[in-house]
């Protein structure tokens, strides 16, 4: 069995939010609409059903982690390259040669309080994240093993695997 990954995944909250997936029928949904080919790659070939994900809110404020998901259904095409009236749409993306992928996440846990940009910035041990490094605007990043214990932490849940 391979071991267990870690993700930050982006979305903005008016768009989809935490509180979104905690409703969502089974509490779970499709990571649809990602247009980057890095983190296509990522949800195409990286992700594993059971690898933990930090649900990111971006354009909030302040940006926030407000809780943790879990991948339950590895890589596969994304219909909503398929659709011309999803905004999504991509012509170049047809069924029988797909461009986009996407994956399916689950609700697991909310934080005690949202772990905020401001103290990721300034945790000790998350210098080096990802989500921190000048430039990086991924919507899906990896995260190591002790990240995801730290953000755990911050979150007052914790560790958990």
């Amino acid at each position: 069995m391979a071991p267990r990954n870690y993700w930050l995944m982006k979305s903005e909250p008016s768009a989809f939010s935490f509180e979104d997936l905690r409703t969502a029928k089974n509490q779970t949904t499709c990571w649809d609409g990602v247009r980057n080919y890095q983190a296509r790659n990522t949800m195409r070939d990286s992700m594993r059903a059971g690898d933990g994900v930090l649900f990111y809110h971006s354009n909030a404020d302040p940006p926030c982690i407000p809780g943790i998901a879990e991948v339950v259904r590895e890589g596969y095409p994304d219909h909503t390259a398929f659709d011309p009236k999803d905004r999504h749409y991509d012509p170049k993306s047809r069924k029988e040669s797909p461009v986009w992928y996407m994956v399916d996440i689950k609700f697991v846990q909310a934080f005690k309080g949202p772990v905020t940009l401001p103290m990721i910035r300034t945790a000790k041990g998350l210098e080096k994240m990802v989500l921190v490094r000048p430039g990086s605007r991924l919507s899906v990043q990896p995260v190591t093993p002790r990240e995801w214990e730290i953000i755990l932490r911050l979150g007052g849940i914790g560790r958990r695997n």
